[in-house]
């Protein structure tokens, strides 16, 4: 499952995806994965959540992305669930091309039956339609 916090910068999103992430670890049976491009928010979540700053690997497109979140779950098969903050600022492309990484994400949840939660700074009025069918 794929799953978008939206809306505009200053919305909320990363207040409500952190809270997400805090409520999840409440009942997890297996390993949950937070994503974000720096480190500002990682003393805010409980120890049990692996925190990730993928600032400092390089992430910064689509497909590194993509390559970032496979080389996770290679490594670890207990993963259930991968929430991403900044989405946007870390892949650094237009919604509009986000298409095909949707797609591959897509197939890599089912395959591997982890969730993944993603903030994005997508306004309603602009998302492309491939992306609201995971608006949250």
């Amino acid at each position: 499952m794929i799953q978008i916090i939206h809306g505009k910068k200053g919305s909320g999103k990363t207040k409500k995806i952190l809270d997400m992430a805090i409520q999840t670890v409440k009942n997890a049976t297996s390993d949950i994965v937070f994503v974000d491009d720096d480190t500002r928010y990682m003393y805010d979540l409980p120890h049990e959540i692996r925190f990730v700053n993928a600032g400092e690997y390089g992430v910064n497109t689509p497909d590194m992305c993509l390559g970032f979140l496979c080389g996770m779950l290679t490594q670890n098969f207990d993963i259930s669930v991968i929430f991403i903050d900044a989405f946007m600022k870390l892949v650094k492309v237009p919604a509009e091309e986000l298409k095909p990484f949707f797609d591959r994400l897509k197939v890599i949840s089912e395959a591997h039956h982890v969730d993944f939660v993603i903030s994005a700074s997508v306004d309603d009025a602009v998302a492309p339609d491939f992306l609201r069918e995971y608006f949250i």
